[in-house]
């Protein structure tokens, strides 16, 4: 057979393989369907555009204003300790700590002035940041030798009286940190009476010198 007959037989044969082959697997052009007016290359760019989404950042400014609003709630400006105390309510059903507190005040500063209740207050607290003392509020006023109106370990019972009351109320501003105290620094305090204390003086209050 002649070179140019033997090249175009060939050609016939690819060329019939070649249409065999796209009657029996259809492409892509086969498989996305036509829509008047529209090509499969505008229906490609079409599905490749990203869905809008909302930014992280918007989601993240609105947790953040959310959070600022909460503590600017908790964060009440008083415009004195009276009115602090006075705005505190008495649940029925307290946590131990905020009793234990209450209980250290009304046994060790009832009748003072309401900012030498606040300043024990404050001296227990600051205990509990101290590793010198007990973790919890509970654990300072029960250690050993250090409140004399705790017998064994044990807080005597209170009676559910104005001073009681009061008591709670200036646990509670305590522990919100809601008014700040003259003896903010302090870790220990005693009576007048007993004469000049060992530490450095923070503060005079009431009956009681506060000191560290």
């Amino acid at each position: 057979m002649p070179l140019g007959s033997r090249a175009a037989a060939f050609a016939a044969f690819t060329a019939s393989i070649v249409s065999l082959a796209l009657q029996s697997a259809p492409g892509l052009a086969a498989e996305v369907p036509t829509l008047p007016g529209v090509t499969a290359s505008q229906l490609a760019v079409t599905d490749a555009v990203p869905a809008t989404a909302t930014p992280a950042s918007d989601n993240a400014d609105q947790i953040l204003d959310q959070a600022a609003a909460d503590q600017a709630d908790e964060q009440v400006a008083y415009p004195t300790l009276a009115a602090a105390v006075a705005d505190q309510s008495i649940p029925s059903n307290t946590d131990e700590d905020l009793r234990c507190l209450a209980g250290a005040i009304y046994f060790e500063s009832r009748g003072e002035p309401l900012s030498g209740q606040l300043a024990v207050a404050e001296v227990i607290l600051n205990r509990t940041k101290s590793r010198r003392f007990g973790g919890s509020v509970c654990d300072v006023i029960t250690q050993k030798g250090q409140f004399s109106f705790v017998r064994g370990g044990v807080m005597p019972s209170a009676p559910s009286n104005d001073d009681w009351r009061t008591a709670m109320a200036v646990a509670k501003v305590a522990m919100k940190d809601a008014w700040e105290t003259d003896a903010s620094n302090a870790l220990y305090f005693h009576h007048r009476s007993m004469g000049r204390a060992a530490g450095v003086r923070v503060a005079s209050i009431g009956n009681h010198v506060f000191f560290r």
